[in-house]
C-alpha cells in the first residue's frame, strides 16, 4: 500500500528531508549472480546512518518501511532496499518534501529513473543495465573508490566474459605498451 504523505505533518515531513539533504543517500549497487536473467543482481537503496537513534526511527515511522539496526560502531543505521517500498513510499516522500541542494536533487532525480527502469524490467536485459549504469555515473559524485565492481567488470559478465580474463587482457596490454616505449 503507497504512503499517504498528505497525512504526514509538513514539519515533520521537512525535517526529515532537510536531515536527508544532508545525511542520507541514494545508492544502486550491483551484485554477482549465477541464478539470474543477467548475471547481476541490481538493488536500489535510500540510506541514512546518525549516533542518535531518534531522528532515523522518524524515518521509518512515516515513511512506513525499511530496517533499523545498529551497528557494532554504535551507529545506527536506517535503509529501505525493497524496490516496492522505494517506489510507494522512498520516492512519494521525497516528491513532497524536496532538497534544497543541488547535489540530492541530482542524485534523487537519477535514482528515481533508475527505478522507473526496473519497474519496466529493463534491468533484466543488457541495455537497460548500460542504461542504469551511465544514469548512475554521476550519483554521489561518481562513487568514486567507493564500488565493488568497476562499469567495466560489470558490463564483461554481461557478455559472458569472466573479469579475470579482462583484468588479464588489461594487464597483457599495458605490458605491451611498456615494452614498445
Amino acid at each position: 500500500m503507497a504512503l499517504n504523505v498528505k497525512r504526514i505533518p509538513p514539519h515533520i515531513g521537512y525535517y526529515l528531508a532537510g536531515f536527508a539533504d544532508g545525511e542520507g543517500s541514494f545508492n544502486v549497487s550491483f551484485r554477482p549472480r549465477q541464478d539470474y536473467q543477467v548475471p547481476w543482481k541490481i538493488s536500489l537503496c535510500f540510506n541514512v546512518s546518525q549516533r542518535d537513534r531518534v531522528i532515523l526511527a522518524l524515518f521509518k515511522r512515516y515513511l512506513q518501511c525499511g530496517t533499523l539496526r545498529q551497528r557494532e560502531d554504535g551507529v545506527w543505521y536506517y535503509e529501505v532496499n525493497n524496490l516496492n517500498a522505494i517506489c510507494e513510499h522512498v520516492i512519494p516522500f521525497f516528491e513532497r518534501f524536496r532538497f534544497l541542494s543541488a547535489k540530492k536533487k541530482r542524485d534523487f532525480a537519477k535514482f528515481k529513473k533508475i527505478a522507473r527502469l526496473m519497474q519496466e524490467g529493463r534491468h533484466l536485459t543488457e541495455d537497460g543495465v548500460r542504461e542504469i549504469l551511465k544514469i548512475r555515473a554521476g550519483m554521489n559524485d561518481g562513487g568514486a573508490g567507493r564500488r565493488k565492481y568497476s562499469d567495466e567488470e560489470i558490463l564483461s559478465r554481461l557478455q559472458g566474459e569472466s573479469s579475470e580474463t579482462i583484468r588479464q587482457a588489461s594487464a597483457e596490454s599495458e605490458e605491451a605498451a611498456d615494452s614498445d616505449g
